[in-house]
């Protein structure tokens, strides 16, 4: 047999929905979020003998985090990843570190209504957190949120070959799901005011320009957010072009001045970037884990 050595490990519980309602008062507030733990440290004994006297049960990691949504609540889904971030490499002094991530889905009060509320958020919110001994990378961020503009985007001077059909067009559609994540240089900030911030920049830089490509919007919305929030040191997107091209109506005697459009929800160009501030340390190991581009 050839010999081996363990390499590379992390273990946890995935996908935890913890769904937290305060009733400190009579008008009731509520978070809504998906956890994921995994763990970092000395389990070599696990997968090399068997034994699992350092192994801390994916069923405890799954009850720390509904006993941590009690004992110190959540303020913003990063706050409540450092705490769980803190627990466990205080708790058990072999855990050195690890992965935690939460997705938070957005509810608003319907009609200022005290304890009644619908799904609002049209994104997804996003945090992550590595943790490797004293080293932290914190990352926000969202998926899904689908913006549109009417116009102020054009597609022109790309090289053309046999292969190329598509006309140039100085005036179309520029449509797309934003996905992104951005790297914080720092863990002290008012997470929630920063997300709100960093959407809004990313939603108006979105529509302040006219875009010669998804690529270069990308990048200027990119350059904003680094610009505009000193706590942030790098953010990728990742965003299909949802293309819709005008429809032929002059086989029916109508013309058609980019009014109607057929939506084609794929294939599609899929765009990706990061951005990163010019004097900041890249942190290309921050990413391993994050799935997709970010």
């Amino acid at each position: 047999m050839s010999a081996v050595r363990l390499g590379t490990n992390q273990y946890g519980k995935a996908e935890n929905r913890v769904f937290r309602v305060y009733r400190d008062t009579d008008r009731h507030e509520v978070r809504d979020l998906n956890v994921t733990s995994q763990l970092w440290g000395d389990f070599e004994t696990a997968h090399t003998k068997g034994t699992n006297e350092t192994i801390v049960a994916t069923d405890t990691q799954k009850n720390t985090i509904f006993a941590k949504s009690k004992e110190v609540g959540i303020s913003s889904p990063e706050a409540f990843l450092l705490a769980l971030a803190d627990h466990f490499t205080s708790e058990f002094s072999w855990v050195t570190g690890g992965k935690w991530q939460a997705e938070e889905y957005g509810w608003a009060r319907i009609n200022d209504h005290d304890h009644s509320f619908y799904r609002s958020a049209p994104e997804v919110r996003t945090a992550a957190l590595t943790r490797d001994g004293d080293v932290d990378h914190l990352f926000s961020g969202f998926h899904g949120l689908t913006v549109l503009k009417t116009t102020a985007s054009g597609f022109t001077g790309y090289p053309r070959d046999k292969y190329t059909t598509l006309p140039e067009t100085e005036d179309r559609i520029l449509a797309t799901d934003i996905a992104t994540r951005w790297r914080y240089n720092t863990t002290s900030l008012d997470f929630e005011a920063t997300y709100k911030r960093v959407k809004e920049i990313i939603m108006e830089t979105f529509t302040n320009h006219y875009s010669y490509a998804l690529q270069q919007t990308l990048y200027i919305m990119g350059e904003e957010v680094i610009n505009q929030v000193p706590e942030i040191d790098e953010i990728r997107f990742s965003c299909p072009n949802k293309h819709h091209f005008t429809y032929d109506l002059e086989r029916f005697g109508l013309e058609n001045p980019n009014e109607v459009f057929i939506a084609a929800d794929r294939p599609y160009g899929l765009i990706e970037a990061t951005i990163v501030r010019e004097d900041a340390q890249e942190a290309p190991t921050a990413w391993a884990g994050i799935a997709e581009f970010c």
